[in-house]
């Protein structure tokens, strides 16, 4: 099922930020610790995918793109499985998957079309007809004005159906009417969000193009073939739709087989046989959100060969106990969970055919929590939920029944049901509410102190946080302060840029933890890499088995490839020959600025960058690429190319000034951050920088009125005191500078340039014991720090 495109979250820049001219008279450069993580290119939820042109194999030297038809040439088609496996393939063809593309064909889509009928949202309106021989939806096109489009396919089956119009290059565009085959009726995937052309994520911008977003997952064996001098696609596949292949790899030989040697008894050698993680693999190609690192996964691979996948981190995505907040489907969730990390993949609850739970409702789960398993706790579900099943009699009278009594079917569960409390759901696309994978505690401590939702007030939406705690602690008592409680305070406290969930972020990721969840810790503690114990934690993680961990560990670690020939340095090369593809493409993100550029993974990350060179968000990994191997120019003009694509991106406005600011194009800088700060009003970081700009063309009451605008935003925002504190020292106010860098201490407490600004200005003023104190508290934290050094020696 295809999605209704998020807006892009921004790469992070190797940019080094905005210099504060005329402050280093304190012997302090105002900079901000930038973390240039590995970009992941999250411009979509990942169901509407970047699509295929890859790798086979793994190592270091496997080939980066396989010949088309020689790959097409493998496979036979999911009809050719049709007479052997005929009771897999009834059960496929009405699935989800086996619908999830096709023409359009009169039987499934007239009731779309006929009769002619029309909707309103927002302020536009949408209408749909069939003209006798072609299905038509007339709604805002690229002239801004209705249009009608002729529909060429259609993505999607139940819940809803999203239709296709072709466009010049080779494009589809996907419409954001969409049609609901349970109701009988049209509605729009963006609501009355009022989505114009222009904007990215409008039907007829990038954000919903088939090719890019959508096709590899609706399809079997995809490539997209972007050619990227013509801004043009000539995509391809082995078979519309997520054929038999699309799960099982291809098949030809299989087939030949069978027709050669089916009759003789012997046993066939051809067909594959997958482990269980490689069938977990197979279902997470699609089932994830996940940047594409080669454009061709096939069953049988490892998963992190061919994707970057998307965890908990700074970003809102994920809710700090690792609920999914956007579209960010199931893969990641579930391998976050206690029963993946207990080896439950998702054929034990799912028919691969149908897709459908092989089990309805609780019994489901009791295949395992009955006592039968090792691993798995007896539940009685009405005790443990302390909430009644009950079902409906042969009159249509509501009965209270005994779980254990009667067979599956004769029962209508609701409060009772397993999912209901550790599976909430979310509803997607207005019309497709999708079960949380992460079989999560509800805990509705963490809704009162996070604002993180609870599946009891989920239901109950007529009580709050306080009455389902009460419950809780009535019914579990001390069972509900557990790990993972504390686990989501941490991750919440990170994502406030609070230092003190540092040292919890680093046991987590050296302690016994799911490796996702250590992943999750590696990557939350990017912002204290200059602490060595963080630092330390990370260089150890390098060497994880599991390759999540490697490849968040790498990308945390990426700021301090800065200083040559260190350890840092040493172990990210040695990671280059990683045996996973992502790891080796993080680490040679990481060295970008210094790698070779005829390397094997050096090959991997540009083949990588060009896969994704067709949206908003690789252009601007591009531009982050340029920067880093010393060409701005090529970087400002990758940038704009990214800004003519999605011109309401505040992000990409951000970066680009970053850069202008260095060549010393300061007024388009500053233009750029004041366009970035109205499309995004509240995102801090922007005037932030917005102040820092300011400063550089000399306008210190425009400095000063950013800088104060950014900390009312995010009073946690350390770097935007510490450059206020400087601020309003040059202006004369060192009272209220000194104000100013108190808070900036007490919210990172380990940034040794703070006190020693401190000191300077309190050595101004004449108060030389406070200043010295403030000295040897900058030396506490740095001992080696020369201008402190020399500071203290002045005053003594």
């Amino acid at each position: 099922m295809s999605t209704r495109p998020k807006k892009p979250a921004r790469p992070a820049s190797r940019a080094r930020p905005l210099l504060v001219k005329g402050w280093l008279w304190l012997g302090v450069a105002a900079l901000v610790l930038v973390v240039a993580c590995f970009v992941f290119l999250l411009a979509k939820p990942p169901h509407f995918n970047q699509a295929a042109s890859g790798i086979s194999g793994s190592g270091p030297s496997a080939p980066i793109v396989e010949d088309e038809r020689r790959v097409f040439a493998q496979y036979a088609g999911s009809e050719s499985c049709r007479s052997c496996h005929a009771e897999a393939y009834e059960s496929w063809a009405i699935s989800n998957h086996g619908l999830a593309e096709r023409r359009v064909e009169p039987q499934l889509d007239q009731a779309a079309f006929v009769p002619a009928s029309s909707f309103r949202h927002a302020t536009q309106s949408t209408s749909s007809r069939f003209d006798g021989t072609n299905y038509l939806i007339t709604c805002v096109g690229l002239s801004r004005t209705n249009e009608t489009h002729r529909v060429v396919r259609v993505i999607g089956n139940d819940p809803l159906r999203q239709y296709l119009a072709a466009f010049p290059g080779g494009r589809l565009q996907t419409l954001e009417a969409a049609f609901d085959p349970r109701k009988n009726e049209w509605f729009n995937v963006y609501g009355e969000e009022d989505r114009l052309p222009g904007d990215w994520g409008h039907w007829t911008g990038r954000g919903m193009n088939w090719n890019s977003m959508c096709a590899s997952c609706h399809n079997t064996r995809l490539r997209k073939n972007y050619r990227p001098a013509s801004d043009s696609y000539a995509t391809t596949m082995a078979e519309m739709s997520v054929g038999c292949e699309a799960c099982h790899g291809p098949l030809k030989a299989h087939v030949d087989w069978q027709h050669q040697h089916g009759q003789e008894g012997r046993r066939d050698p051809t067909p594959p046989k997958p482990s269980r993680r490689q069938v977990m693999d197979a279902c997470g190609f699609c089932h994830a959100r996940r940047s594409e690192l080669t454009g061709d996964f096939k069953p049988g691979d490892s998963f992190f060969d061919h994707q970057g996948l998307v965890v908990v981190d700074h970003s809102a995505g994920f809710y700090p106990d690792g609920q999914v907040r956007d579209e960010d489907y199931e893969f990641a969730p579930f391998l976050g969970s206690r029963m993946a990390t207990n080896g439950v993949t998702c054929v034990d609850c799912h028919n691969p055919h149908s897709a459908k739970p092989i089990l309805p409702g609780n019994w489901l789960c009791l295949r395992c929590h009955d006592g039968t398993r090792t691993n798995a706790p007896v539940i009685n579900p009405v005790e443990h939920a302390h909430h009644k099943v009950f079902g409906y009699g042969p009159g249509g009278e509501r009965t209270d029944f005994d779980l254990m009594a009667y067979s599956p079917r004769a029962i209508k569960e609701t409060g009772g049901e397993c999912v209901n409390c550790h599976m909430p759901t979310t509803r997607f696309m207005q019309r497709h509410p999708r079960h949380d994978h992460g079989l999560m505690i509800p805990d509705p401590l963490l809704t009162k102190e996070q604002g993180i939702p609870n599946a009891c007030t989920r239901c109950h939406s007529d009580k709050d946080a306080e009455w389902a705690l009460a419950a809780c602690v009535k019914w579990y008592g001390a069972k509900m302060d557990r790990p993972t409680r504390r686990r989501a305070q941490w991750i919440a406290h990170a994502r406030a840029n609070d230092s003190a969930a540092r040292l919890p972020l680093v046991q987590m990721l050296l302690g016994p933890e799911n490796p996702y969840w250590q992943a999750v810790g590696a990557g939350l503690l990017a912002p204290w890499i200059a602490d060595t114990t963080v630092s330390n934690a990370l260089l150890k993680s390098l060497e994880h088995p599991h390759p999540l961990v490697r490849d968040c560990a790498a990308r945390a670690l990426e700021p301090l490839v800065e200083q040559p020939g260190s350890a840092v340095t040493r172990a990210l090369r040695r990671l280059l020959d990683d045996p996973v593809r992502s790891v080796r493409v993080s680490a040679a993100w990481a060295l970008r600025g210094s790698l070779e550029a005829d390397v094997a993974p050096a090959r991997e990350l540009r083949h990588y960058m060009d896969l994704n060179a067709d949206q908003p968000t690789g252009q601007m990994q591009l531009a982050a690429f340029e920067l880093a191997r010393g060409r701005p120019q090529e970087a400002i003009a990758h940038y704009e190319k990214a800004i003519l694509w999605d011109p309401n991106a505040a992000a990409i406005h951000h970066d680009v000034a970053v850069v202008l600011s260095q060549v010393g194009r300061n007024s388009e800088a500053i233009e750029h951050l004041k366009t970035a700060c109205r499309l995004e009003p509240k995102e801090a970081e922007f005037q932030f920088k917005l102040g820092l700009a300011w400063n550089e063309a000399g306008r210190m009451d425009q400095t000063t009125a950013a800088l104060e605008a950014a900390i009312h935003l995010d009073p946690r925002h350390s770097a935007a005191w510490y450059n206020l504190g400087l601020a309003r020292n040059q202006l004369g106010q060192p009272e209220a500078a000194l104000d100013a860098l108190t808070r900036a201490a007490s919210i990172e407490p380990n940034d040794a340039r703070i006190p020693y600004a401190q000191a300077t200005i309190l050595a101004q003023l004449g108060r030389s014991a406070e200043a010295v104190a403030a000295a040897r508290r900058a030396l506490a934290v740095q001992p080696d720090f020369p201008a402190a050094q020399d500071l203290l020696k002045q005053l003594r």
